[in-house]
């Protein structure tokens, strides 16, 4: 069943119930991150392996985004601000039990030329979607990692740190 959420704003980062933050460094650029994140929608596939597509909706500013398993979002950019933040919110998903649903990337400077990535995910759902999400953190913890280094590896890093 399809549903629309709850339309939080980006402090919902801050206040949200179920809060998971993820970081990591990587060698590639602030800026070469960002745009990968932001402008390379269509490219997520090939690094974050729990997207199996994704596409800008909204003349850019929106997304449509499926996850492998069949779950799906509708999102909304809340932030896209070049080489520092790009954010969205889920407007509309199949998953059960979710009520509001931020993601945050956060890009700082880290060295002379690499990046410090932050994935914030702020939840709010049911009780057991909220159980359920704070214990999959050990298992998205792993896939942001792979994430994050499968992304520097095609935008031109050797490696990630």
């Amino acid at each position: 069943m399809v549903r629309r959420l709850r339309p939080v704003e980006r402090d919902f980062t801050e206040t949200a119930p179920v809060r998971l933050v993820f970081a990591r460094a990587v060698t590639s650029s602030p800026e070469a991150v960002y745009r990968a994140l932001a402008e390379d929608v269509e490219g997520w596939p090939e690094w974050f392996s729990a997207v199996s597509s994704a596409h800008p909706s909204d003349d850019g500013s929106g997304r449509r985004i499926r996850l492998r398993g069949g779950t799906r979002f509708e999102e909304t950019i809340l932030a896209a601000e070049p080489h520092e933040v790009y954010a969205y919110r889920v407007d509309v998903t199949n998953a059960p039990g979710v009520r509001a649903l931020v993601e945050e990337w956060r890009l700082t400077p880290d060295g002379p030329s690499g990046t410090r990535v932050q994935w914030t995910v702020a939840a709010d759902g049911t009780a057991a979607f909220r159980l359920m999400t704070k214990v999959s953190r050990a298992g998205l913890g792993r896939t942001f990692r792979d994430a994050v280094r499968k992304l520097d590896r095609r935008i031109g890093s050797p490696h990630a740190r």
